[in-house]
Order: C-alpha cells, then structure tokens, then sequence
C-alpha cells in the first residue's frame, strides 16, 4: 500500500448494523467539509481509503460514488479523486442512525463561536440535565462559503466536559466530534427531533431571514456510555436552505 500523501480523512469506528458504504461515505463526506484551507484536494487511491477504512474496495468505490453524486468529489481517470472545492455547502439534512452522519450533517462552511459560558438550563434543556442546574453554553454561527449565514447553534455541555474544550477546535468540527474525538467521550446514542418552527427575533437577526419566515429547528441529545446525557444541542437551520431526509433501510 502506498502512503498517504494527500488529503488525510478521519478514521472510523464501523458499525456492523448500518452499510458499511453509507457510514464511511458519512465520515469521508464529515472530514471533506471540516478541511483546512490548507489541505490538499486530491484524495488518496481507492486502495488506500479502502485499506484506512478497513472496507473492501468495491464498498469504497459505492462510498465515493455516494459523494461524487452529492457533488463533494470530482472522478478523473488516471489522476483520481479531488475534493470539489466549489462544492454546495446547504446539503439535506440526512440521518441513518451513525454519529458520522451527525457529524457530518453539522460540517462544513465556516463557524464562529459567539459567546460561551455558564448559563441556566432553559426549561426544554433541564430535563435531560436532571442533576444540574446549570451548564455550559456555547452559541455558533455556521456561514457558507460565500459568507452567507445557513444556521446556528447552542450548545449545553456538562460543565466537567467543557473544562477539556478547546474553542479553536468548536470553530473547525460539530461538538459530536469534539467530545468523541479530542475528549474521548464514547458515545452510545443520539436522539434527534426535527421540527418547523418561525424565525424569532434573534434568529431572524442571525440567519439574516425575515422575522416568522419558516426555518428548521432540531434538537440533539448526546449520550455516553453510561446512558447520561453529555450534550444538548439546538440548531436553528434557514428553511430555504436545509431540508430532512429520514432513510429507513430494510432488514
């Protein structure tokens, strides 16, 4: 096997119960949109995602398909696979049950951290959080490339987590990421709620939308090992931009 020289992605815990290509194609699809700039564009060889994965090559092969379709990669015979640098960052929202989609549904474009710090619980929040009273929040905007804001988020971290988060990395990765990957929080389970709300007054302001205009609103709970919740992240998604696909796959 060759070495990797160019774009170096994430590596993966696999999950037997889900396709193997829809999950490496979710973690490959997190890693592209949380590049650097600085990052190379070509990927490396089927052969060496394949052997990083530890997927055989004709489920490497479905994964990229699954991203060239998406308009992430660009195929070129005989120089090979390259990050589409212009590629659509306001993807569907697609969920099939991995911590790779979620992260990869919350990647890519450019955040900034508005504001973090102790804040209380707010009602909707407190529940999952039965043990405390407060926690720590961290408010972020994501913009696309172009600048244009596409959503923001708020998180609610366990306070004893939140001591061990760097900012620099909430302004590069989704905070699933970060408390799987830098923290080594081992995940169990997510919980999801996707619904249709109007734009507040804030996230008017935020998202740059007319006040009531329809945005999506979901809601993410976080658990580790244990079965306690670790996060509670709401994200205020422009309507117009985000739309939410469940896929079921039959067994």
């Amino acid at each position: 096997m060759t070495a990797m020289t160019s774009f170096a992605p994430d590596s993966l815990t696999l999950n037997r119960k889900l396709p193997l290509w829809y999950q490496v194609s979710q973690s490959l699809r997190a890693s592209i949109l949380g590049r650097r700039p600085e990052d190379p564009l070509r990927l490396p060889t089927e052969d060496d995602l394949a052997g990083h994965y530890g997927v055989s090559v004709l489920t490497m092969r479905q994964a990229l398909k699954e991203l060239e379709e998406e308009g992430l990669i660009t195929r070129h015979r005989r120089r090979g696979t390259f990050i589409e640098p212009a590629a659509l960052r306001g993807a569907p929202v697609k969920l099939l049950g991995s911590v790779d989609a979620i992260v990869a549904q919350q990647s890519g474009g450019h955040t900034a951290v508005l504001q973090y710090g102790r804040a209380p619980l707010p009602p909707e929040v407190r529940e999952h959080f039965p043990d405390l009273t407060e926690a720590m929040a961290y408010r972020r905007l994501r913009c696309d490339e172009a600048g244009e804001p596409t959503n923001w988020a708020e998180n609610f971290v366990r306070p004893d987590l939140a001591a061990g988060i760097d900012l620099a990395d909430l302004e590069r990765w989704p905070m699933t990421k970060v408390l799987r990957d830098v923290l080594g929080v081992r995940i169990s389970r997510i919980t999801d709620t996707v619904e249709a709300r109007l734009a507040d007054p804030e996230t008017a302001r935020l998202l740059q939308v007319p006040l009531l205009s329809p945005i999506l609103h979901y809601t993410g709970v976080t658990y580790d090992g244990s079965g306690r919740a670790v996060d509670v992240v709401r994200i205020h998604y422009r309507g117009d931009r985000f739309s939410f696909t469940v896929t079921m796959e039959a067994r």
